[in-house]
């Protein structure tokens, strides 16, 4: 993700105008009635961890049960960071051991989508299944070298499991959603912590799957992983497409995030929008086109800003033209400014003269 996970951990990343990225994974989870969520945090985890301060907007503020944040902490045992999502697990072992749920579901909190857990939870029961792995068909255009490719036979049993490909044999990728058994989830944790491993994939999915029935549950809905610059550009376009702004804000279920209390955008004489959207808190007076603008964005006089993602909370002064850009949070553009992404997207970090100590 380069600069732009440079101050934010990239579930943080802001989606579709109004969003962070783990929103999604959240609202599953809520919509799925989970009532217990741990939230395993530690890279650049500030933001994130302020997003997360109330768990009144995923309805998780309950007496049973709740969110629960976890950060690396260093006790007599340990003092290692997280090395992988499997040490992750073993460090905050006592939270499953001390849970009564049956069942775990382990997801990755950077992906764009919406899943019924419940619709997983019963196939892998019905399976009979040591661990069920959410898979999906990528399309031909996208390159699936960079995630975990799966194949399955005509059971759906995954027969093998490749981490990052040089040369990817199918086109069936996991999308990082896991469902497993808790205490055969503790029993496989401790083998590996006892082993030195901390790496879910390799440690165990990849290690396990001769000896133990591993499924793949195959959805064909829309995901998305923000795992580039290029990735979450092309997440943050794919809303200004009606059937996916409908599918995700119109169809139930919702996506729920931390309310901020702004007034709606305010567009100003001479202010022209296509196909554009504008988040609340916004002030525009140029000009706009197939771009996603976020919250408490202001644009001046006779600014030009196509096929473009603009933070939160950016100032872009009089006569500026923005395009192909994702410019960074809290930044202050100057006027007459210009910026093009000519091979690909550029993303644009400027000194922040309005934040200056």
């Amino acid at each position: 993700m380069g600069a732009l996970s440079h101050s934010r951990a990239v579930c943080a990343m802001p989606v579709a105008g109004s969003y962070r990225g783990i929103d999604f994974t959240l609202s599953n989870m809520s919509n799925s009635h989970i009532q217990k969520v741990a939230v395993f945090t530690q890279y650049n985890a500030r933001s994130l961890n302020e997003h997360l301060s109330s768990s009144k907007w995923w309805d998780f503020g309950r007496k049973q049960g709740g969110l629960y944040v976890f950060t690396p902490a260093v006790t007599a045992e340990n003092s290692n960071w997280y090395r992988g999502t499997a040490d992750a697990i073993w460090q905050n072992l006592s939270f499953l051991k001390s849970s009564h749920e049956p069942y775990v579901v382990i997801a990755s909190g950077d992906c764009v989508y919406k899943l019924d857990f419940n619709a997983v939870l019963e196939y892998h029961i019905e399976k009979k299944a040591d661990i069920t792995v959410v898979c999906r068909d990528m399309e031909p255009q996208i390159g699936v070298e960079r995630y975990g490719t799966v194949r399955l036979d005509e059971d759906n049993r995954i027969e093998e499991f490749e981490e990052k490909p040089l040369y990817a044999k199918t086109r069936t990728i996991s999308c990082g959603i896991y469902v497993i058994r808790r205490r055969q989830l503790i029993e496989m944790i401790e083998k590996c912590a006892e082993e030195d491993r901390y790496d879910f994939v390799r440690d165990i999915l990849v290690r396990y799957k001769e000896l133990k029935r591993i499924y793949g549950y195959k959805i064909t809905d829309y995901w998305r992983n923000i795992a580039s610059v290029e990735d979450y550009y092309n997440t943050n376009m794919d809303f200004l497409k009606p059937e996916v702004r409908d599918y995700f804000f119109k169809q139930y279920p919702d996506i729920y995030s931390k309310v901020d209390d702004l007034p709606p955008a305010k567009y100003n004489v001479g202010a022209k929008i296509k196909n554009s959207l504008i988040s609340s808190g916004c002030i525009v007076n140029g000009v706009v086109e197939n771009s996603v603008i976020f919250k408490k964005s202001y644009i001046g006089n006779n600014c030009v800003i196509k096929n473009s993602i603009v933070l939160n909370d950016v100032y872009i002064g009089d006569n500026t033209h923005i395009e192909n850009c994702i410019v960074e949070s809290r930044g202050t553009i100057q006027a007459g400014s210009r910026y093009v992404g000519e091979d690909g997207i550029k993303v644009v970090v400027e000194k922040n003269a309005r934040y200056v100590i």
